[in-house]
């Protein structure tokens, strides 16, 4: 399933923006499986902690 939304998202998004071929996804981002509560847990606390972080990190659009 995640091989043929991402693709697919992806032609959206460029085509919504009018930038053809451009890459949307992080480098070496990757899908998971989510295994039960403990670990759904976390992955909610890493979102909700996550932007607080974004400007010290190494992808943030002004360091590419």
């Amino acid at each position: 399933m995640v091989g043929s939304f991402k693709p697919a998202v992806t032609k959206r998004i460029n085509q919504s923006r009018n930038t053809p071929g451009a890459p949307v996804w992080q480098r070496n981002y990757y899908e998971r499986v989510i295994r039960g509560e403990r670990e759904l847990d976390g992955i909610r606390r890493y979102i909700v902690d996550n932007p607080a972080k974004w400007a010290e990190d190494e992808n943030h659009p002004s360091r590419v």
